[in-house]
């Protein structure tokens, strides 16, 4: 076993390898960049190594410097953990030519599943069932868009080197193709460096279904069964569970066995995810499902597979590293109960789920759960990286006892003042389709409103907050006496906006604090001072388009001057690698234009201004 590793990467990932690492006894190494020079994972390793500026392009995505930081702490091995690096072929292969132990699968096999189109191409030639579509070398416009008429709307425009619903598009009718495929490419080459693309047939009942799989230097190759992360926004995944819903053991059997036929095809070393897509219109059926693509490292998810299998997938990545047999034999492994995750994120879902950045003074999970995170109360959440907070992971005896669990932690979640997805996840779980298990990755985006937070607590949590704050003082609100009648309306500032509060002054009830925050169903809110000492909220409804959050402009459709219509899209905002389009709420003339291809933005920045068409 090795005896000192350096993790190349950061926040929840890192903070988790070093868990396994130290009860193996392993001397541990954190990387930072200048914005994460006081993050937990950097307390916790036992050596830390500064290797750059706080934007990833110039700290984790630099190969040479996380060897540099691996040879000068002394570490005789890299785990990339997942993402920046981890499926980067020639960073695997300098770490192994230093002559460090790399933490993952060979380079040639990285490079195998790393393109979709060849990954799909080599899966044909292992007889591994494949999604229809195009593969084809010929990227012309023309010649896409030839083949998607071909093969019927809708279809989906991958990314080949995608991941992570980045470079991914559906188009639903031919007029759409030529603006998605633009949008596509652009993102891909943003992302990935690379702005080829394949094209897929779209499943209308799609189930995405991935198999755990993992191999050592001695020809061995298992599963860990499978997991499904059907649940999806956007073709990000939301909640995912191990096993899959409705999976019979025969089509688990013949699933888990194309996996391992996968993995083989690529003498595959180490943690890996072979993706399936499934048409689950007539219930799972081995002839239903396609390989989508390979992940060739751990995936974010990998704790509910840990949860039914009882195995630590990190410990089994370190011992096949350092040249171990895999822990367990195929034969000896098995699905124990039911285990689902929820990715918690500093997230707005009020302003289409945009990142929320800042410091989290009030940090709070609900317990009965494994949380992995890589931050604390205090922490701040950065604009560099994935917004991520934590990953909340139940398990239970069956699918509604991890339900149940899942979702009460998170409905016990207080985080304040960033604004995060607790309460849309809480919606989630309680939606009647999920709880029956009646899953396809369009599910989110049919519910809709239904799953979108309140926008206030409910009137019983507000007067009682209210309750409390008056209870603090002998005076109380303009006009309040305390042995007045027993209902009273007052005007409070909730989240900084007024609201008028009726309610009880004789029920206070807990304990009474000078800023109280509300939670209900994971959502929280602040309910303070009654003096209100202006506007509580900005309107942009004089026809100021602001940017929604910090970024990066990459498109700026419109001129001074141009007449647009309701919806037109006028400017298009990269954040963490992700574009959001600013269209016109109305009809009318742009006035003002403050929006440069290139240029960078803050929060809150007025980008166009627009005035209405006179009447």
């Amino acid at each position: 076993m090795m005896q000192s590793l350096l993790i190349a990467n950061r926040g929840e990932i890192a903070c988790r390898i070093i868990r396994t690492a130290r009860r193996l006894g392993i001397r541990t190494v954190a990387v930072y960049s200048d914005a994460d020079a006081q993050a937990l994972h950097v307390r916790l390793a036992d050596a830390a190594v500064h290797i750059g500026a706080s934007p990833a392009r110039e700290s984790y995505l630099l190969g040479e410097r996380i060897i540099a930081a691996a040879r000068e702490s002394g570490a005789e091995a890299i785990h990339p953990g997942y993402g920046f690096l981890s499926e980067n072929a020639e960073f695997a292969a300098a770490v192994q030519a230093a002559g460090l132990i790399w933490v993952g699968p060979n380079p040639a096999s990285i490079t195998a599943m790393g393109l979709k189109d060849a990954a799909k191409t080599l899966m044909q030639a292992a007889g591994v069932p494949t999604t229809p579509g195009y593969l084809g070398d010929d990227q012309s416009s023309e010649r896409l868009r030839a083949e998607a008429d071909a093969i019927g709307y809708p279809v989906l425009i991958k990314a080949v080197a995608g991941g992570g619903g980045k470079g991914m598009r559906k188009v639903d009718a031919a007029k759409d193709f030529a603006d998605s495929l633009v949008s596509c490419q652009r993102e891909a080459a943003s992302s990935f460096g690379n702005d080829q693309v394949l094209l897929e047939k779209w499943i209308t009942n799609p189930r995405h279904i991935e198999v755990q799989v993992f191999g050592d230097t001695h020809g061995n190759v298992v599963h860990l069964f499978e997991r499904d992360c059907s649940l999806q926004r956007r073709h990000q995944k939301v909640i995912e569970e191990a096993p899959a819903p409705s999976m019979d053991e025969a089509t688990r059997a013949a699933v888990c066995a194309a996996a391992v036929a996968a993995a083989r095809a690529v003498d595959y070393v180490g943690a890996g995810t072979i993706e399936f897509i499934g048409d689950g219109s007539q219930g799972l059926r081995a002839d239903r499902i396609w390989f989508m693509e390979m992940n060739t490292r751990l995936q974010v998810e990998h704790p509910v597979t840990e949860a039914i299998t009882g195995q630590d997938l990190v410990e089994w990545q370190l011992r096949v590293a350092s040249g171990e047999l895999l822990p367990k034999r195929q034969d000896e492994l098995a699905i124990h109960g039911w285990a689902m995750e929820a990715r918690l994120y500093a997230e707005d879902p009020a302003k289409g789920f945009l990142p929320s950045i800042g410091r989290l003074d009030t940090f709070h999970i609900g317990g009965g759960c494994r949380i992995d995170t890589g931050v604390e109360q205090g922490a701040e959440i950065s604009p560099f990286y994935d917004p991520m907070i934590a990953k909340v992971i139940a398990h239970g005896a069956d699918r509604d006892a991890a339900r149940r669990t899942l979702m009460a932690a998170l409905d016990d979640t207080v985080i304040w003042p960033l604004r995060t997805n607790a309460g849309f996840l809480v919606r989630a779980l309680a939606n009647a389709d999920f709880a029956a298990a009646k899953l396809d990755t369009g599910l989110i985006a049919r519910e809709g409103e239904a799953l979108m937070p309140a926008e206030r607590p409910g009137d019983g949590v507000l007067a009682q907050a209210a309750a409390r704050l008056v209870a603090l003082s002998s005076v109380g609100p303009a006009g309040f006496r305390l042995n007045a009648p027993a209902r009273r309306d007052a005007q409070f500032l909730l989240n900084r906006a007024p609201v008028t509060v009726a309610f009880d002054p004789a029920c206070v009830g807990g304990d009474p604090v000078a800023d109280t925050l509300l939670t209900e169903h994971g959502q929280t809110w602040q309910l303070s001072a009654w003096r209100v000492e202006g506007k509580g909220g900005q309107v942009a409804g004089d026809g100021a388009i602001l940017s929604p959050m910090p970024g990066r402009i990459i498109a700026v459709a419109v001129a001074a001057g141009d007449a647009v219509r309701k919806g037109q899209k006028l400017v298009t905002v990269e954040a963490m690698k992700m574009e959001h389009s600013l269209t016109a709420p109305f009809d009318g003339t742009i006035a003002e234009l403050n929006a440069q291809e290139g240029g960078q933005v803050s929060e809150g920045t007025m980008l166009v201004r627009i005035e209405p068409l006179e009447v």
